[in-house]
């Protein structure tokens, strides 16, 4: 079984010292290629010195998190532009989007953090338009809200994949109609994620891709220990289990599926 993870977040282990070995576990498993998604500032540049590195085994995107967008937005949004230029250009543009599970409790406060992420999610849609590239979607408790920026950006949504997709089949039906994808994690694996597996089974071979979002979200049998790569697998499984297909299927149209939408080399 050979696989891509299409979203993890490596930064963590390369200041750890800890890469290299992350990096030998996943080919070990069969994890040939990574694409290390960026969040603010801080990420982007490390992201492309990585890539530069490890040219064709480690790709990366960069975008402002719905977390990272603050009253400073504006300045970092203005820098990405210039990171999409030879010889080492991301291939995607995120992740970005919206995030309402984090906001303040205070009503007002979580009223004018919305009113800001919705500012930087339709500037950051407009460059990934102008750029023509893949657009990484994140969208916590606020699907329709995500869908509607989408639809008034005019961007084409077979570019989109909503990225660790924790919603259900009527939301995957969605995505189907437009043209959209979604991506699966760890989350798949979990006993209690009836409405993930059915999304799951809803979207089906044609667009579908995994993804760790590793160090986060580790996946059963390995929930409790820090997420890497590696765990792809388990999720690979899983998620084969769900379509009753067997691992190396599921395995070879999710590697083709993710090398063709975010044309890999």
């Amino acid at each position: 079984m050979e696989l891509i993870d299409s979203h993890c977040h490596l930064k963590g282990f390369k200041d750890k010292g800890a890469l290299q070995p992350v990096l030998d576990r996943a080919q070990a498993a069969g994890v040939r290629r990574f694409i290390t998604v960026g969040t603010s500032p801080s990420d982007w540049v490390p992201y492309r010195e990585m890539h530069a590195g490890y040219s064709g085994t480690i790709d990366y995107t960069v975008g402002l998190h719905p977390c990272y967008v603050d009253e400073d937005w504006e300045a970092a949004v203005s820098q990405l532009s210039t990171f999409f230029m030879p010889p080492h250009a991301p291939v995607a543009f995120g992740e970005i989007g919206l995030d309402f599970f984090h906001l303040p409790k205070n009503p007002v406060q979580a009223g004018e953090l919305i009113l800001i992420q919705e500012a930087a999610f339709r500037q950051q849609l407009l460059l990934a338009n102008e750029l023509d590239c893949p657009v990484i979607i994140h969208s916590r408790d606020c699907f329709e809200e995500c869908v509607k920026l989408i639809d008034e950006s005019g961007i084409d949504w077979q570019r989109i994949v909503f990225h660790c997709f924790t919603y259900g089949a009527e939301e995957i039906a969605q995505l189907n109609e437009r043209g959209g994808r979604a991506s699966f994690t760890g989350i798949a694996t979990y006993k209690s994620a009836h409405n993930v597996r059915e999304a799951l089974r809803k979207q089906g071979l044609e667009r579908l891709m995994l993804e760790t979002d590793c160090p986060y979200l580790t996946p059963e049998p390995n929930r409790g220990k820090s997420n890497e790569p590696a765990y792809l697998t388990h999720i690979a499984e899983r998620c084969a289990e769900a379509l009753a297909l067997p691992a190396e299927e599921l395995a070879a149209r999710a590697t083709a599926n993710t090398v063709e939408f975010f044309k890999l080399d």
